[in-house]
């Protein structure tokens, strides 16, 4: 049965949110919710920045995120807007870099995915595994050269068959006559099919090292096919990247990278502000449910005036404020030198959980809404799904952390197990 209606979906949808928030339709500064107990911080030099960060976020990158999130479309007009807050670098000094402290860099990480996980990602990988690794291990020619376009935002690890055993990747670097010759493939790489340059980290087959090179985009022999059919971060560009007999010249090897455990300092940073991206998700998640449920009244009565919905919301914030403490730490410790690989695994696979336990709580509180992009908790839901698995599975940074403790490695298989699977 067909039943005829004068409004279209879009009109029926935009009706119910703006009844449901009591928004005016079209007002974009009213778009996401405003700050709430969960989302406010302790008096700190980084509260600039991140007032700054939100505002954006909320004006001008809320209202257009479901869109693009619904089209796996990157929403390359709002880069410029990007630029303008002066945060690609983070830590970096000099440069054009802002030269954030860490806890400013990762509150960064957490008011873009407050409102959006595909954003926050975007900044991460081009100022983390992009801009700091030109920076800790380039050379002073290369940080010139690159560092300040980058800034502006004007401008790879994980295989096919080596995601957490990153270690043990295949991509191999040949050198000949003024360069090296790289062939291999990579995958899931962030800002992949538009990025104008690709930190590329292949093994040297001289040294079976570990080193970093920088690939242009149109360089002979590269090819970036985008990932289709994701279910989180579709706004976010992952990439297929083969790399067959590329050419590249000497100054864009990256001299101070000479192993892996020169690679690990990159990615112990990078982990931390990946584990401030579910803080900020929960943060916006118990923002949209906290506005909800005070405003959508069911049996006579507020939601938020149920007893279930309140022992839920409050166990979301409990869980927020746990998070928070546990980033907070690790940046402190990270600033003074002293966070080991095994603590910031921690950190980062146990937030990931209190996040996807605190989503999927908004989830529910938001009834049939808690489905539709609309309310932004459903495409929360999805995303965090992809912040569990990315920068170590929340397996592998168990694991990390259970060899610092322990001393023992258990990550490869014993021989006769490894014989048997071969057989």
């Amino acid at each position: 049965m067909t039943i005829c209606s004068s409004k279209s979906q879009e009109d029926i949808k935009e009706s119910a949110r703006s009844s449901y928030f009591n928004l005016p339709a079209l007002d974009a500064s009213l778009a996401f919710p405003q700050a709430t107990p969960a989302s406010k911080f302790p008096p700190c030099e980084e509260l600039a920045v991140r007032n700054k960060v939100r505002e954006c976020m909320e004006k001008e990158i809320a209202p257009i995120m479901p869109k693009y999130w619904e089209k796996a479309e990157f929403p390359f007009h709002v880069i410029p807007k990007f630029a303008a807050l002066c945060i690609a670098g983070g830590t970096i000094k000099g440069y054009g870099c802002p030269g954030l402290s860490i806890t400013g860099t990762a509150i960064c990480a957490a008011e873009t995915a407050r409102v959006d996980v595909s954003c926050s990602t975007f900044i991460l990988v081009h100022s983390c595994l992009g801009m700091l690794t030109i920076a800790l291990f380039g050379s002073e020619a290369q940080k010139q050269k690159y560092l300040p376009s980058l800034a502006q935002f004007n401008t790879g690890l994980t295989e096919p068959e080596h995601g957490s055993d990153a270690s043990t990747l295949e991509t191999t670097a040949s050198q000949v006559p003024g360069g090296y010759i790289l062939n291999g493939q990579k995958r899931w790489i962030g800002n992949a099919t538009f990025a104008n340059l690709l930190i590329i980290f292949a093994r040297n087959a001289t040294t079976n090292q570990i080193n970093g090179y920088i690939v242009k985009k149109d360089a002979p022999g590269l090819t970036a096919t985008k990932i289709e059919n994701k279910i989180a971060l579709r706004i976010v560009q992952n990439g297929d990247i083969l790399l067959k007999k590329v050419f590249v010249p000497d100054e864009d090897r990256l001299p101070g990278l000479n192993s892996f455990q020169d690679l690990n300092k990159v990615l112990a940073v990078s982990r931390l502000m990946v584990a401030w991206q579910p803080i900020g998700v929960s943060m916006g998640v118990y923002d949209m449910c906290h506005r909800y449920l005070k405003e959508r009244t069911q049996f006579g009565a507020p939601l938020a005036a149920f007893q279930i919905n309140q022992q839920k919301l409050v166990q979301m914030l409990g869980n927020i404020q746990a998070m928070m403490l546990v980033g907070w730490r690790l940046c402190k410790l990270c600033d003074k030198g002293k966070m080991t690989m095994g603590h910031v695994s921690l950190g980062k696979s146990w937030i990931t959980a209190r996040a996807r336990e605190t989503v999927a709580l908004g989830r529910e509180l938001l009834g049939g809404n808690g489905i539709l992009s609309d309310f932004l908790v459903a495409k929360a839901f999805c995303d965090v799904e992809a912040i569990y698995s990315y920068e170590g599975t929340y397996d592998i940074n168990s694991l990390v952390t259970g060899r610092e403790v322990t001393g023992f490695a258990c990550f490869k298989p014993g021989a006769e197990q490894t014989k048997r699977s071969r057989l």
